[in-house]
């Protein structure tokens, strides 16, 4: 039976109200740290959903384990729940570094992490989980002992606080921390205020339960916390240059985070030029036009005197639209701004692109490509999808059948719609999704690609071989419109390409279309 304290330097009913706010801090910290490694899986593996579920069901999975173990540690709950705060303000405060140097110094530059990185994700979901699961047992002890009372309403009261507390962590986490401070020093900063929440607690009302050598003990373990976590926040920023310069060579000249991800280039000359958008190679300057060259030139053969573009704020698309005579308007629909500003100010870049956003023929829309597609201002007799790699993250819904079906809805009469499909060699189930998504959306459709991967070619990083040249790469990519003369034209275009064998595209015949609810692009 717990006793209530009789040394409490406050009233009982001042001191439920401070372990209940404690609760609610220490629950705003947990849900932050779980939110950074979700987002930080996400933007350096690239599956959002199946790092969302692995940190979410692994972490729940370990909470049920620390309520377990916390029942050894009810004997001396104040001790034990400043160690368990002082732990998890340690293991949640450092896994950001910890998470980005694995992904720097042990991945592939840009590409998937190495197995053992993803192990360690694992290892921190648990480890963090195991503590937070230890909290609640342990603030259930304290409570008590400050007042007895029904342990239903004890119960209710500190997962009332906890799940406020909760609510402000997710929200404090996208509108707050990862805005104003980053993932790093976010996560650095969260520790500091776990650790200094779960000290003030222990030691402002049951300083007098630990004995001298328990008091000591965790004053050395949170002043040791607070130390590493300080140091570590002053190094953060020569720790992320380095990691960036492991990540996506020496020769990093921007690298900016913006509302909408993170944007890195590389390379001081046009032809040297890389552009990484979370991690992921999105344009090198060594081989882009063949790329855009083939998502666009296809599509331009007939009527082409209103162009829209979903994506492609870098400018490169929109130059291929505007060599073609007879452009009258190129419509660019980009989510990111910061991507169009660099595209526009940076010197190599918008010499790549040739300086396209001086036309005035060029005109930017900043707005989500699918919601804008719901009430378009216009028609078009050319729409070109420059999205990333279909996968089940953010961009799949770039390539469902309801998103095909809405631009369908803004191509004119004969109009032409253009689609970056994946690459064929390497992921031929989910390049044929495409096009039968496209089909199912009710567009017929002409399957083509460009390059191909060597065999035998040993790739050092994103689009780099193992002597750092360009790697020959494979662009997959799928002409549709509403009819079949539409397409008829692009037979006779003037593009080197390899086209797609009848017999794989017999082979890939009968594959379901990806929907919003259901998108069949895992890996």
């Amino acid at each position: 039976m717990i006793e209530p304290s009789t040394q409490l330097p406050v009233t009982p009913r001042t001191g439920r109200l401070l372990v209940l706010a404690g609760v609610f801090i220490c629950a705003a910290c947990g849900l932050v740290y779980e939110l950074e490694l979700v987002a930080l899986a996400s933007y350096l593996i690239g599956d959002s959903v199946t790092q969302a579920s692995v940190v979410l069901s692994v972490m729940v999975f370990a909470m049920g384990i620390g309520s377990l173990l916390a029942k050894r540690l009810r004997c001396r709950a104040a001790a034990g729940f400043g160690l368990v705060e002082a732990a998890l303000a340690l293991v949640g405060g450092l896994s950001a570094m910890a998470l980005y140097a694995a992904f720097a110094w042990t991945g592939d530059r840009g590409e998937v992490w190495a197995s053992g990185s993803r192990y360690l994700l694992v290892a921190f979901s648990l480890a963090i989980g195991l503590l937070i699961g230890a909290e609640v047992p342990l603030l259930m002890v304290l409570i008590q002992r400050i007042r007895r009372q029904d342990p239903s309403g004890a119960v209710a009261d500190l997962f009332a606080a906890d799940y406020v507390g909760a609510l402000v962590g997710g929200l404090a986490f996208p509108f707050l921390l990862l805005p104003l401070l980053g993932q790093l020093t976010g996560a650095l900063i969260t520790g500091a205020v776990n650790v200094l929440a779960g000290g003030a607690l222990v030691f402002g009302l049951f300083g007098r339960d630990l004995s001298v050598r328990g008091r000591w003990a965790l004053l050395v373990a949170n002043v040791t916390v607070l130390g590493i976590l300080a140091s570590a926040a002053v190094l953060v920023g020569d720790f992320e240059a380095a990691a960036r310069r492991a990540v996506y060579g020496k020769d990093v000249r921007v690298a900016v985070q913006t509302d909408v991800q993170e944007v890195v280039l590389t390379g001081g000359r046009s032809d040297s030029l890389d552009l990484y958008l979370d991690g992921r190679l999105r344009v090198s300057g060594r081989d882009e036009h063949r790329y855009h060259r083939a998502l666009v030139g296809p599509a331009m053969n007939g009527r082409h005197a209103r162009v829209l573009i979903l994506g492609g704020g870098d400018g490169l698309a929109a130059r291929e639209v505007l060599r073609h005579s007879g452009v009258r308007r190129v419509d660019v629909v980009e989510i990111d701004p910061g991507v169009v500003e660099l595209a526009r100010r940076d010197p190599a870049l918008s010499e790549l692109n040739e300086h396209v956003y001086r036309d005035p023929r060029v005109r930017v829309v900043h707005a989500d490509a699918f919601r804008w597609l719901r009430s378009p201002p216009r028609t078009y007799d050319v729409v070109i999808s420059d999205m990333p790699d279909p996968g089940i993250t953010a961009s799949t819904k770039f390539y469902s059948q309801e998103f095909y079906g809405l631009a369908r809805r803004v191509l004119a009469t004969g109009g032409r719609l253009s689609v970056h499909a994946g690459p064929v060699a390497d992921r031929p189930r989910a390049y044929w999704t495409v096009e039968a998504t496209l089909r199912a959306a009710g567009l017929m459709t002409d399957p083509y690609r460009v390059g191909g991967r060597l065999p035998g070619v040993a790739a050092a990083g994103p689009g780099r071989t193992a002597d750092g040249a360009a790697a020959p790469r494979d662009w997959g990519f799928v002409l549709a419109a509403g009819s079949r003369p539409a397409l008829e034209p692009h037979r006779t275009a003037a593009l080197l390409r390899v086209g797609v064998a009848s017999a794989e595209r017999t082979r890939m015949r009968g594959l379901t279309p990806s929907t919003l609810v259901h998108p069949r692009y895992a890996n």
